[in-house]
């Protein structure tokens, strides 16, 4: 009944026209792609484009590249805080504690917090998602704040666990309450692929949604989950690498064979000069200016292996870019061929790049990483008194008030980026705080900077001054000998 109503519509839209992207013609008949919710999807292939993107990451240089160049981009040195306490005494000591928490932040001691951040990036990018457990520690452990973060892959929240638990639902192994709200992940044990933990496969560990961070970046309404960037890049990665090594494998054939000799006569006694491989099969050694006598009726040939043409680095190339537009890259990111860049199409492709960036530094790492942290760990600090912050329990809100400065961007143009800023800033256009906003730098920070430098070149007797001849030498002032 639904196939040939169905084929009833179809009929109906081929009649009156309309939409040719619905219509089943000829060149659309066998373009029949699934109405399944993406939830559907991601549970059915979801772990092995998972495992495909990895292995991408581990043995294909250009897939290396593009994830270093991701990571590097959106995350860099870190994506810091700038608290927006109006107290300069407060906010100085919670900048403080919170650079000496840094260090310790991650439970596993491999890197600092800004460190868990580009791992962050790096994992969502490749399997479209990561989870951090909150890990409170006692304060006898000696830490400046008693948390740390546990970074979680996404293999340890099994897809494939959906039941009811009480009056909850769990789907793809997250469970929600009878509103929809998030109330508890149930995580294995260990990494199911992780053959040297001692530990049971199966054993599943619930954890409430409160300790635990899903950081993931949705492309569907209703998504649970994430899907790997390389998902649409897979293919033609994984075929591309084929075909480079067999043409690698194809020269390096014909570059074992130099010359072929061919006689009517095998079976004759060899020469002084010849010898026999490994394979036993007759071969000579030439040496350089040597002249070999050949047997009556041996010939020699030269080895002519077929050329690839002038078609394989155009064919490269276009290849290179559609994987560079699936993967959201630029293609001198993603190959670091800088022969086809100039002035005009790297700027234009570094501004766009640039705004892809920035969205998913606010939406992704800000919004779902860095302020769920800064909240937990001023909330930790204050209750371990490592923070003496007056009435925080009514002040909450506006103690926590923070701006997160990601890393500054380099300028492609230093000179003429740096006069137009300069020229906003005095036209009123923009601020000297966004400035240095945008720079990564905190205004209040660089302003105190500038008064103590000022001030210590003052008591020095030093004048550092940028005339026109641009050396900025520092020129020590004498007093005058009083007579």
């Amino acid at each position: 009944m639904l196939a040939s109503l169905t084929a009833f519509r179809r009929r109906i839209g081929a009649f009156i026209g309309g939409f040719e992207a619905g219509l089943a013609n000829r060149r659309l008949k066998g373009f029949q792609p699934s109405r399944a919710h993406l939830n559907t999807l991601i549970a059915a292939a979801g772990p092995d484009i998972t495992a495909r993107a990895r292995w991408l990451i581990r043995n294909n240089g250009y897939a290396a590249n593009a994830i270093e160049s991701w990571a590097g981009n959106v995350v860099g040195a870190g994506i810091k805080p700038s608290s927006l306490i109006a107290e300069p005494k407060i906010k100085a000591q919670v900048q403080k504690l919170w650079l000496d928490w840094t260090d310790e932040a991650d439970a596993e001691g491999f890197t600092d917090f800004y460190g868990l951040q580009r791992r962050a990036a790096r994992e969502v990018f490749i399997t479209g998602e990561v989870f951090f457990r909150f890990r409170p520690r006692r304060l006898q452990d000696g830490l400046t704040v008693p948390l740390q973060l546990q970074m979680l892959p996404s293999e340890m929240l099994p897809l494939n666990r959906n039941e009811m638990a009480g009056g909850n639902v769990i789907r793809q192994g997250i469970e929600f309450d009878r509103i929809g709200r998030r109330v508890a992940y149930h995580f294995l044990r260990r990494h199911p692929g992780d053959i040297t933990d001692p530990g049971l496969a199966g054993d599943i560990v619930r954890i409430p949604a409160s300790e635990i961070i899903h950081v993931v970046d949705p492309v569907d309404a209703g998504q649970l989950r994430g899907i790997s960037r390389f998902a649409p890049a897979i293919v033609k990665l994984f075929l591309l690498d084929q075909y480079d090594d067999a043409e690698l494998d194809r020269k390096k054939v014909a570059a074992m064979h130099a010359l072929f000799i061919t006689t009517p006569a095998p079976a004759e006694p060899l020469d002084a000069a010849e010898g026999r491989d490994e394979h036993d099969e007759r071969v000579l050694d030439l040496q350089p200016g040597q002249i070999t006598m050949l047997e009556p009726g041996e010939e020699v040939q030269t080895s002519s292996p077929a050329e690839s043409g002038q078609t394989y680095e155009p064919f490269q190339y276009r290849t290179l870019l559609q994987v560079s537009a699936a993967l959201g890259v630029p293609y001198a990111y993603l190959s670091n061929d800088m022969l086809k860049a100039n002035y005009s199409n790297s700027r234009l492709a570094l501004l766009e790049f640039r705004r892809r960036i920035e969205a998913y530094q606010h939406a992704v790492i800000v919004f779902q990483l860095c302020r769920q942290v800064w909240a937990r760990w001023m909330d930790t600090a204050v209750f371990a008194g490592a923070l003496d912050l007056p009435d925080f329990a009514k002040r909450r809100r506006t103690y926590l008030a923070c701006s997160w400065l990601p890393p500054k961007w380099d300028w492609v143009d230093p000179q003429k980026d740096a006069r137009a800023e300069i020229e906003q800033i005095d036209a009123g256009l923009k601020s000297r705080t966004q400035a240095l906003s945008e720079r990564g730098y905190d205004a209040e920070q660089v302003d105190a900077e500038i008064a103590a430098d000022k001030k210590r070149e003052k008591a020095l007797g030093l004048s550092f001054q940028s005339g026109t001849g641009g050396s900025g030498a520092a020129a020590t002032t004498s007093e005058p000998e009083t007579p």
